[in-house]
């Protein structure tokens, strides 16, 4: 056995330092997660240090912000994961040689969602119940639509990041673990969406989820069921589904035009 070389030790820490300044996305990472949870726990002990007279109810609170978002981010992975497998195997251009439409591909990755997010989501639901005395059912018909709408909005995101990696191959592929985080802190999903600056408001009413949250919080709180707000997050739903089938068909024909089908994977 030869002796430690710090010589090779060096030349391949260089090696991964040149990998690192070569891809943005990878030197973006470096920083993205620490930012993200900064940001995120800043406005939930905000929104807590000024609202003294929720303290009795944060715990509820809390356990419905957190399985009412990974509704959403089971939703939005469930269905990029799979078609990254597709990827990863090789397997898409043989798909589309098939007889199947790019449209049917879509509906059964949404429907592998649903079932994943189903599982999941629901595991934890009723795990939530032996172990802190709360359940989610207490949001009454009202969870109908709040997960309604956050699937939908996983959807929308993970056709968007699939679209993005068909495109640009799978040097994006940690976009899909990225995306959904990215949105959190505007989600208000812990804290209303007044608790942000005035100038991220009218960023975090752009999306879907922070009209189910606010609603969320309004059942727990107010003990009111806000329709108005979940046909906002349905109307921006529709129109951020529409966009990401859109893109994900645009995508897949011009991976067909370049004959980039066959070569995508690893």
């Amino acid at each position: 056995m030869s002796a430690i070389s710090l010589r090779r030790i060096g030349a391949l820490a260089l090696r991964y330092l040149y990998l690192l300044r070569g891809s943005w996305i990878r030197t973006i990472e470096l920083a993205y997660w620490p930012t993200v949870q900064m940001i995120l726990w800043g406005f939930i002990t905000q929104y807590l240090a000024g609202h003294s007279d929720v303290l009795n109810q944060a715990a509820g609170l809390l356990l419905s912000g957190v399985l009412l978002w990974d509704v959403l981010f089971r939703s939005q992975l469930g269905l990029s994961v799979v078609f990254f497998e597709e990827l990863h195997s090789r397997n898409l251009g043989q798909l589309f040689i098939s007889p199947l439409q790019p449209l049917e591909l879509i509906m059964a990755l949404m429907l592998i969602s649903l079932v994943r997010t189903l599982i999941g989501v629901g595991i934890a639901v009723a795990l939530a119940i032996p172990f802190y005395g709360f359940n989610l059912f207490t949001l009454g018909p009202s969870l109908i639509g709040f997960f309604f709408n956050l699937i939908l909005m996983g959807w929308a995101i993970g056709l968007m990041v699939a679209a993005l990696v068909l495109r640009y191959g799978m040097g994006a592929e940690s976009i899909a673990w990225a995306a959904i985080f990215a949105l959190a802190p505007l989600c208000g999903i812990y804290y209303p969406v007044a608790t942000l600056p005035g100038w991220l408001q009218p960023l975090s009413w752009a999306l879907p989820a922070s009209h189910v949250f606010e609603g969320m919080r309004a059942v727990l709180l107010e003990h009111i069921f806000r329709l108005d707000q979940l046909l906002y997050a349905l109307l921006l739903n529709a129109g951020y589904l529409g966009l990401g089938i859109g893109l994900f068909l645009a995508a897949v024909h011009q991976a067909r035009k370049r004959g980039s089908l066959l070569q995508s994977g690893e």
